[in-house]
């Protein structure tokens, strides 16, 4: 099969499904935010986009197109970006199981694209599960700078762990669960300088050696007793837990106590991170296939994990927390891409609104590489937004901030 290509202007115009029958809850919801239930009728016709592993695609596709009975359609404003047919499962692939192609959605694509990673930068995905975007990242990042991925589920982050083993993408990599809220850990590399001469206390002589899986018992001990403490997830006031560090990392031969220590304010903006990465957790409204699976998973389900009111309001704390630690760990003239796939202006413009008003060192940034994009502009101005009608994506809203000297 030859691959085709598929530009902006080449989108189809296809009469639109029967909608989904949506639940009174969701369509209130949506009739609030002022969303067109039609959109949700469009899942069909999104087409399932993948990503190749870059720098040998041209010898894959026609191998991928014959394993998985489809043309692959080059998408031409994302690079190693093919669209396939919806219907398609990659799962059960060996192009999929074998680490050379994995599923992410053009839109969070182009949000990742969006930071502009350079190689020596170091990186920081403050929600990294389930793990695609971070795989992007360190493939932008190649073989200098780092790449640290924070989670608070364990169990997502392992599973992004297992993403970067199986992509060989892990060397530069570590993984913390925390709370994105709170995290303070700044990078290996630009952090020790500043550490000469600091006292070391309580287990601070203990060294990272070379990573492995198998835990040790006193670790495996400490983990069962956080567990049957309460709720898996961290709080704000709970230290980071190290899941996973490459070889490449910078932490093996470090002290342990070194590498954990918290960071200050004045110190990030000298030695923090140059890109951050905060796809805020959110309503997930704007996935529409998201939306369709709770068909089958039960509509009151989405009543109980996306339309209550108290986790809508604690969301929009969340979300601006997450913007505000993520910043605040920006090293001065490093860059911050803010995502949700949300299509309300509660968790986007007025989120961003916010931080504004309080972060006066923080200034939005045009996306350069946006102009070639197939979305809009967001209700304020440099802010741009992806949907099932405009982009043939998911919807993904996407802001970018660069930290200006205070």
């Amino acid at each position: 099969m030859d691959s085709l290509e598929i530009s902006p202007s080449d989108r189809k115009e296809e009469q639109p499904a029967a909608p989904l029958p949506l639940p009174a809850a969701f369509l209130e919801f949506l009739g609030e935010n002022g969303l067109d239930p039609m959109l949700y009728s469009m899942a069909d016709t999104i087409p399932r986009y993948i990503r190749l592993k870059p720098g040998t695609e041209s010898r894959m596709v026609t191998e991928i197109e014959t394993e998985l009975k489809c043309d692959l359609a080059k998408v031409s404003w994302l690079p190693d970006f093919y669209a396939i047919p919806p219907e398609i499962q990659i799962a059960g692939s060996n192009a999929y199981q074998q680490g050379k192609i994995y599923g992410i959605d053009a839109a969070s694509g182009a949000a990742t694209i969006a930071l502009d990673v350079q190689p020596g930068d170091h990186v920081l995905d403050l929600c990294a599960a389930p793990g695609a975007k971070l795989c992007m990242l360190a493939d932008m990042l190649g073989s200098t700078g780092s790449l640290t991925g924070v989670d608070v589920a364990k169990h997502r982050l392992a599973a992004c762990r297992t993403m970067l083993q199986k992509y060989s993408l892990g060397d530069r990599s570590r993984l913390f669960v925390a709370d994105g809220t709170s995290f303070s850990i700044l990078p290996v590399n630009s952090n020790l300088g500043s550490m000469e001469g600091y006292i070391v206390t309580e287990d601070g002589g203990s060294i990272f050696s070379e990573w492995t899986s198998k835990r040790l018992w006193k670790d495996r001990q400490k983990s069962k007793k956080a567990n049957s403490a309460g709720s898996p997830h961290p709080t704000s006031t709970s230290e980071p837990e190290l899941i996973y560090y490459g070889k490449d990392s910078g932490l093996v031969g470090l002290q342990k106590h070194y590498v954990l220590h918290p960071s200050t304010d004045e110190a990030a903006c000298t030695s923090g991170y140059d890109k951050v990465l905060v796809d805020a957790e959110c309503t997930h409204d704007g996935s529409i296939k998201h939306i369709q699976k709770f068909e089958f998973w039960g509509w009151k389900t989405l009543d109980r994990r996306v339309l209550e009111a108290e986790r809508t309001g604690n969301l929009l704390h969340l979300q601006l927390g997450l913007l505000r630690n993520g910043f605040k760990l920006l090293k001065t003239g490093g860059s911050l891409v803010y995502s949700t796939c949300s299509l309300t202006v509660a968790q986007n413009e007025n989120v961003v609104q916010q931080f504004l008003s309080q972060c006066p060192s923080a200034e939005l940034l045009k996306i350069d590489s946006a102009d070639s994009w197939p979305c809009r502009s967001g209700s304020i101005e440099k802010t741009l937004r992806f949907d099932p009608a405009t982009s043939q994506t998911s919807g993904l809203f996407v802001a970018k901030f660069v930290k200006l000297p205070s």
